[in-house]
């Protein structure tokens, strides 16, 4: 019967070297599971090995060149109980909409394909985003699990390569959630497993995995630096830092939802919202100046912004967050803006950023 995975079970995580998944590697492996994860290339694992190196022969590394192609994890899924599927791209770059829509609707298909038939797994956690979640309206709406972002399908299969940065990768993740959904009901009678799809909204927080400079962060957390750590807040407007944001949640709280999403028997073909609440970078950026002492001394000229603005802002995208509390339980404690502030920016000191 799909259900629990208890500690001392073998999890696979695809995209192991990823922002989230490196700390979902970390919670699974604090916590007592045996991780095998899945990176690009040899030279992507290495990084991991050296910083689970205390781990021995709990963790291990296995090389999928490409998820989207059939049968990519045909070997990597071969006697583990569990899946934390995280891999999926992420980013405002994309020409063509396939470029994103393509990679995470075939990378969802592929694994969910290899899991079928195999008896040893229970359960499988899918990394989705509250992208597959909102629409832009004119009101404020408190958004929930119930709903879904059909204004990005549209808007990219009406304008293609024209569509905006936002709708293609919105696109992306509302499709590859559906092809989740869709998979795992017309799959009833021949699955072990049950599935669980986690979607949370910006996420933040101390890195761990493998990246050279500011540069080469990933989308959210190299957001987070240019407006909060540079001095000319990434070039964004003071009209933008004070009235443009959304929800977030600390990068551990994440990791930690997809352990819990494994213990949790009542998790099992639920969708769950993980988010800590609302921001606008102007109050990341008056955390930032009121810690003290500074986390990131060598930063004298932290940007200021408009202080106190962040205040007057009301979101018109709100989530509600209450089924995640409530079926993953009460461990499920998020870490306040002070918290994580206080921690990106001392990661970026001893980084030397």
């Amino acid at each position: 019967m799909p259900g629990i995975v208890p500690a001392g079970s073998k999890v696979l995580v695809t995209g192991a070297n990823g922002f989230i998944a490196a700390w979902v590697v970390r919670t699974l492996l604090e916590r007592g599971y045996a991780v095998r994860g899945t990176v690009r290339s040899q030279e992507k694992g290495e990084p991991l090995k050296k910083i689970f190196s205390d781990y021995k022969d709990k963790f291990e590394i296995v090389v999928v060149e490409d998820i989207t192609k059939e049968g990519a994890f045909d070997e990597a899924v071969k006697g583990v109980d569990a899946i934390e599927h995280t891999a999926s791209p992420f980013h405002f770059k994309a020409d063509d909409p396939q470029e994103l829509i393509g990679p995470a609707v075939n990378g969802t298909r592929s694994i969910l394909k290899s899991a079928l038939n195999k008896s040893s797994i229970r359960r499988i956690v899918v990394t989705s985003s509250t992208a597959a979640i909102i629409a832009t309206l004119p009101e404020p709406k408190v958004f929930s699990e119930l709903d879904w972002n059909e204004q990005a399908i549209e808007e990219v299969k009406k304008q293609g390569k024209n569509a905006s940065q936002a709708a293609k990768y919105r696109a992306s993740k509302t499709l590859a959630e559906k092809a989740a959904w869709e998979f795992y009901e017309a799959s009833n009678t021949n699955r072990s497993w049950d599935l669980v799809v986690l979607n949370p909204p910006y996420v933040f927080g101390p890195v761990i995995h493998d990246v050279s400079s500011p540069s080469a962060l990933g989308t959210s957390a190299g957001d987070w630096y240019n407006s909060v750590v540079r001095p000319d807040m990434g070039g964004k407007t003071l009209e933008v830092i004070t009235t443009v944001g959304g929800g977030w949640v600390d990068v551990r709280d994440i990791a930690l939802a997809h352990v819990l999403a494994l213990q949790k028997n009542e998790a099992g073909g639920e969708r769950l919202l993980i988010s800590k609440g609302e921001f606008v970078y102007q109050d990341f950026i008056d955390t930032a100046n009121a810690l003290s002492p500074s986390p990131i001394p060598s930063h004298t000229d932290l940007p200021k912004g408009k202080p106190g603005a962040g205040k007057d802002f009301v979101p018109k995208i709100v989530y509600d967050p209450s089924k995640a509390s409530k079926i993953l339980g009460p461990e499920l404690v998020y870490h306040t803006i002070e918290e994580t502030t206080r921690d990106i920016l001392a990661d970026f000191e001893k980084r030397g950023w």
